[in-house]
C-alpha cells in the first residue's frame, strides 16, 4: 500500500493512544481508562509491565534484548529508583531532626511568656516530630526484595513524605524567619531582589 494508505490504517489501528490534552491532569487517567489504556503513573507499576513476559516476548523477538537483558535492565532502573528514594527519605528524615525540629524548639520557646500569641505551633511541631518518627520506623521496614521495596517505598514511604512534607510546609510559614535553617520558598524566588 501507498504510504498514505499505511499512514491511515496505523492511526486507525492506533488513534486511542492520541490524547491532545494535559496528560498530566485528572482528566486523562479517566479518559486512559475509557480507551481501555494503561495508565503507568508510577515507576513500579512502568517497569512491571516494562519487563512483563509480553514485552520480554516482543523485545526477543524483535532482536531487540535477550530476556535476560530486559530482566537485567529492570533490575538496574528498580535498584536505581529503590536508591534514590531511600537517599530522599532518609534525607528528610535527616534534615528535620538537625534542622527543622531544633528551630520548631527554639521558635516556641520564644512563646512561654506569650502562650496566646503561639497559635497552633505547639501542635503543628510535635505533628512534624511524630509523622517524621513515622517514616523513619518505615525506612527500617523496608522490604528486602527489589520489586516489593519500589512499591512499598511508593505506596508506603511517598505518601508519608507527603504527610511530613505538609506539615514542614505549614511550619515555614510559622517559625521565625531568622530561625528557619533553610531557603524558603521565598527567599529562592526572590533571593536576587534582596
Amino acid at each position: 500500500m501507498n504510504a498514505r494508505d499505511a499512514v491511515a490504517d496505523m492511526y486507525k489501528v492506533n488513534r486511542n493512544v492520541i490524547f491532545t490534552g494535559n496528560g498530566y491532569s485528572a482528566e486523562w487517567p479517566v479518559e486512559a481508562e475509557k480507551r481501555g489504556l494503561s495508565n503507568l503513573n508510577t515507576t513500579p507499576k512502568a517497569l512491571k509491565t516494562w519487563s512483563g513476559e509480553k514485552n520480554k516476548a516482543t523485545f526477543e523477538e524483535l532482536g531487540i534484548f535477550s530476556r535476560d537483558e530486559t530482566e537485567a535492565r529492570a533490575e538496574v532502573m528498580y535498584e536505581a529508583y529503590n536508591t534514590t528514594l531511600s537517599v530522599e527519605a532518609n534525607t528528610m528524615v535527616d534534615m528535620i531532626r538537625t534542622g527543622i525540629l531544633p528551630a520548631c524548639a527554639k521558635d516556641i520557646a520564644m512563646y512561654k511568656d506569650a502562650q496566646a500569641l503561639a497559635g497552633g505551633r505547639a501542635k503543628t511541631y510535635e505533628a512534624i516530630s511524630t509523622e517524621t518518627e513515622k517514616l523513619a520506623a518505615m525506612l527500617k521496614a523496608v522490604p528486602h526484595d527489589m520489586v516489593a521495596e519500589a512499591d512499598y517505598l511508593c505506596n508506603t514511604v511517598k505518601a508519608q513524605m507527603a504527610e511530613v512534607r505538609k506539615l514542614v510546609d505549614e511550619a515555614e510559614g510559622l517559625i521565625d524567619a531568622g530561625l528557619y535553617p533553610y531557603p524558603t520558598y521565598e527567599a529562592m524566588l526572590y533571593h536576587h531582589h534582596h
